[in-house]
């Protein structure tokens, strides 16, 4: 008798899997579902896994190492950062991720924090809520129409962003190496080196995957660099940008104000966390929401179904929808 292929689930946060099972289970698959916080974690139950899927937990080499029928490492989400494409591809396990399930939600998110530090909307509540009843609580503020938003990365949700940001008539420059000059001026932005980009930029949206390149993107030199009135929204991997240079950046009034979507800390990925970990919770002049851009219970949804049939294709011999390395491997994308 044949044992059925075994999929772990490393963590979720999404009080279930209930989705996932229902789509491997019909796949024949067998789910164990984990919270590991540590490749520790994962060692015993990763040994004999037919495929493995996750949302914070990293899967690297040590993890990869010890996996002795492994198929397929399924991401929840676009980013591979916390999984090891070269080990995986190494061992000739295909890893997949789940594209162009949140870009409308990301790009919104980004929007609001931009429109939400540009408008003082918290220094405002704030204010209110202790009783002041003053327009200059949030001063100084400034029009929007006529400032420059420099855009870092520019694939699709760069783009949605682009596309909400040009109804405030703002000018659009972009900072990505991997954009041709033709596309760019099909898309009507202006495309600039680094320097230019942080010269200009009123608004700084940062869209960025974390890679070796990216990492850091944004530290003291760079903070240096930009103008004193400008804000910085960061919707990408939070150690693109250091934080303790943005600390400094923002304290002593290099730049007004930033919103992140997450520190540089991740504190997903941590067994704990505290916001005395990182000055920056204690500045007024920044706003930090929970990693949770991507979020709607639409995208949610679309996540864990397309992150589960992606595993359930590969245990059914099938293709799957969004490879990473299946180049890599010498197999048809």
């Amino acid at each position: 008798m044949t044992s059925k292929p075994k999929v772990v689930i490393t963590d979720y946060d999404y009080g279930n899997i209930d989705i996932e099972r229902e789509i491997l289970e019909a796949a024949g698959a067998e789910v164990v579902a984990l919270q590991a916080k540590s490749e520790d974690d994962l060692l015993t139950a990763a040994r004999d896994c037919s495929a493995i899927m996750n949302q914070y937990a990293r899967v690297g080499a040590k993890t990869i190492a010890a996996m002795e029928r492994c198929k397929v490492i399924a991401r929840y989400g676009v980013g591979v950062d916390i999984v090891d494409v070269a080990a995986a591809t190494a061992k000739g396990i295909l890893v997949t991720n789940v594209r162009d399930y949140c870009t409308e939600e990301v790009a919104d998110h980004a929007v609001s924090l931009w429109l939400a530090l540009a408008r003082g909307l918290f220094p405002y509540d704030r204010a209110t809520h202790r009783g002041e009843w003053r327009w200059q609580s949030a001063a100084p503020l400034h029009r929007l129409r006529g400032q420059t938003m420099g855009i870092v990365s520019f694939g699709k949700i760069g783009q949605a962003i682009a596309a909400r940001a040009r109804g405030f008539g703002v000018e659009i420059v972009v900072y990505d190496p991997y954009l041709s000059a033709t596309l760019a001026s099909s898309l009507g932005v202006r495309q600039v080196d680094k320097a230019e980009l942080l010269a200009q930029s009123d608004i700084l949206m940062m869209q960025v995957p974390m890679t070796p390149e990216t990492w850091h993107f944004l530290g003291e030199t760079e903070f240096r660099a930009m103008k004193p009135g400008a804000l910085v929204i960061n919707t990408g991997r939070g150690p693109t940008i250091d934080n303790k240079a943005l600390y400094r950046a923002l304290s002593e009034g290099w730049i007004a104000g930033a919103g992140l979507d997450d520190p540089e800390e991740e504190p997903a990925k941590r067994a704990s966390w505290t916001p005395a970990d990182n000055p920056i919770f204690s500045l007024p002049n920044v706003i930090v929401t929970p990693h949770a851009a991507y979020y709607s219970e639409e995208s949610i949804r679309s996540a864990r179904e397309i992150a589960a049939s992606e595993v359930a294709r590969v245990l059914t011999g099938q293709s799957p929808k969004n490879p990473v390395n299946a180049e890599a491997l010498g197999l048809s994308a």
